[in-house]
């Protein structure tokens, strides 16, 4: 099947905030166009879309995998649910022996994995099974239970074992740091708390303290593979719900770093999501130049967004179709009413191209 691509591009303006701090409890930023930017990683909003799967499971395991170096424990739980006559000790020794047949490194003394390694709950499942099933085994066995089964998160943002590059999965989908389409100056807050209990007659605080905030009008931009994601995850039902799911969230979540300081969960002024045959595109190039204006930065970020995207058509394929959803003017056509009617056209146009090809093969 021919390539298809979806690109996701966000505008949302964020408030006083630090939902993503550095080592020093700063909120991380970027230097671009030679100016200062407020950033959030990657990794964090990854983690946010990761949370919003879990809270919308339901009872679908397989939409969250697990992230741990207790995957022995898990396994050891896994075996006595099957087999309610083995002890927790020999759960545990039969569960540690797999992870060792696998040669994926362990720390002995505290039955867990040296690393990180994520895994879903179907290949926990799986393996159990296997283990239950098998006085002998084998090493191939165990790896192969480890590559089928993926969770969406694992489909999407891959996975890396470094123990066994075998065992690792090719992330589906590409998340950009998001950085401010305007320049920023980090602020602080300086705040005292007073002790409740003291006398009227006594002065001063009991504690005081500072705290590093900015405020920005956000890119957010994040790609995924629709052939990638179907391979991993080796279903099409679940590759278009996965989907549905991927744009929606990444499109709604936010990282909740200082959420109850700051109160700072917005939703997104715009958004624009492509269907491309030929390649991602990244349009944060529009904000090379940072945006300047006195009457706010969204509008004007539109415009910069919007023009950057018909001067990209010179160098790309027209794309199959492009979708927008905002509160403010566009001059791009196909204007969504809301994100369920912005997902289902989105998923419906990758439906009818899938469809158009199997016709014609």
């Amino acid at each position: 099947m021919k390539n298809l691509y979806v690109d996701i591009n966000v505008l949302q303006s964020v408030p006083s905030s630090n939902i993503n701090r550095d080592d020093t409890g700063a909120p991380k930023t970027a230097i671009y166009g030679g100016v200062t930017r407020a950033r959030v990683s990657s990794q964090s909003w990854k983690r946010a879309i990761r949370m919003a799967f879990d809270e919308q499971a339901d009872g679908a395991d397989w939409l969250k995998g697990i992230r741990t170096t207790r995957g022995p424990l898990m396994l050891a739980k896994e075996l006595q649910k099957l087999n309610a006559d083995l002890s927790e000790d020999d759960a545990l020794k039969m569960a540690v022996g797999v992870f060792d047949k696998a040669k994926i490194k362990l720390d002995k003394k505290k039955n867990q994995t040296k690393a990180l390694l994520m895994v879903s709950r179907g290949q926990i499942e799986k393996l159990a099974k296997y283990v239950i099933e098998n006085d002998e085994l084998d090493g191939k066995a165990i790896k192969e239970a480890l590559k089928g089964e993926h969770s969406l998160d694992m489909a999407l943002f891959g996975r890396m074992v470094a123990d066994d590059p075998s065992l690792n999965v090719d992330a589906a989908c590409q998340v950009a740091h998001a950085i401010s389409t305007h320049e920023i100056v980090p602020e602080f807050d300086y705040y005292t708390a007073v002790d409740d209990s003291k006398a009227d007659n006594e002065s001063g605080s009991a504690m005081l303290g500072t705290i590093e905030y900015d405020s920005a009008t956000l890119y957010r931009y994040a790609n995924l593979n629709v052939n990638e994601l179907l391979h991993n995850l080796g279903d099409v039902d679940a590759t278009t719900e996965g989907l549905k799911l991927f744009i929606k969230d990444f499109i709604m979540s936010m990282p909740t770093g200082k959420q109850n300081t700051f109160a700072n969960k917005t939703v997104p002024q715009y958004v624009m999501v492509t269907v491309r045959q030929d390649t991602p595109v990244n349009l944060v190039t529009a904000f090379e130049k940072p945006v300047k204006s006195r009457e706010g930065y969204v509008k004007a970020s539109i415009k910069y967004l919007e023009d950057e995207y018909k001067r990209t058509q010179s160098f790309v394929e027209k794309p199959l179709a492009t979708f927008v959803l905002t509160t403010y003017d566009s001059e791009i056509n196909n204007q969504e009413e809301n994100i369920e009617s912005l997902v289902n056209d989105t998923v419906e146009t990758i439906e009818t191209r899938v469809n158009d090809e199997d016709s014609s093969n």
